[in-house]
């Protein structure tokens, strides 16, 4: 087993290598506008410091989401493209699991990124690998804490509201990685490599332009 597994649903561009047992290589750049012209040479970089060449690669990982439209699909395009060069299966994992696996908690505890627009992506989490619910997005005063601990992101930039949190803010592709790698040892069956969006994209269709009248 050779998993190649990336996320660009945060800031955090990042990828990693993982042999089934341990992460071979990790690398990421905190970089929220140059998902597209990072990615690539990130994964180029994770498959050097392993010393393994792309057709090594017996699967390929991306972080689905939630996350801002335009870096999400930049994760979930490659990952797509490589798995069709390669002829290897692609897999999508919700982001907000990445970083409930990379806390390491073995206790209930919520998961929220920064949604933007002053609002968080988040879900609840009986252990670090058990999603309960989710994944929502609401302004952090809507979240149901209930006393839970909160890691993520969202926990940095709303503790106020959240609490403040000494677990990894983002998706490391390490975390990532290690996940799936588990998943698909115990034979447990993966979701495609599709986005969750929660809510519609900034951009838009422009209209037809209105009529001018004298």
């Amino acid at each position: 087993m050779l998993v190649l597994a990336f996320d660009t649903a945060t800031p955090a561009v990042t990828a990693a290598l993982h042999d089934g047992g341990r992460v071979l290589a990790e690398h990421t750049t905190i970089d929220a506008r140059r998902h597209g012209e990072l990615l690539v040479p990130t994964i180029q970089h994770v498959l050097a410091e392993a010393g393994a060449a792309l057709r090594d690669v017996t699967a390929v990982v991306a972080g689905s989401g939630p996350g801002p439209y335009t870096g999400l699909r930049v994760g979930l395009m490659t990952a797509q493209g490589l798995a069709t060069t390669l002829g290897v299966p692609a897999y999508g994992i919700c982001t907000l699991d990445a970083v409930a696996y990379g806390s390491g908690l073995a206790e209930p505890f919520l998961v929220a990124t920064d949604a933007r627009r002053k609002e968080v992506f988040w879900a609840r989490y009986a252990d670090m690998r058990t999603r309960l619910d989710g994944p929502f997005v609401d302004r952090p005063a809507d979240v149901p804490v209930d006393g839970l601990p909160v890691v993520g992101a969202g926990a940095g930039l709303y503790t106020e509201i959240l609490g403040e949190s000494d677990a990894p803010p983002y998706p490391y592709a390490g975390a990532l990685a290690a996940l799936a790698a588990e998943r698909l040892a115990q034979g447990t069956l993966l979701d495609p490599p599709r986005p969750i969006y929660l809510r519609r994209p900034d951009a838009v269709v422009p209209g037809a332009p209105k009529r001018v009248t004298a």
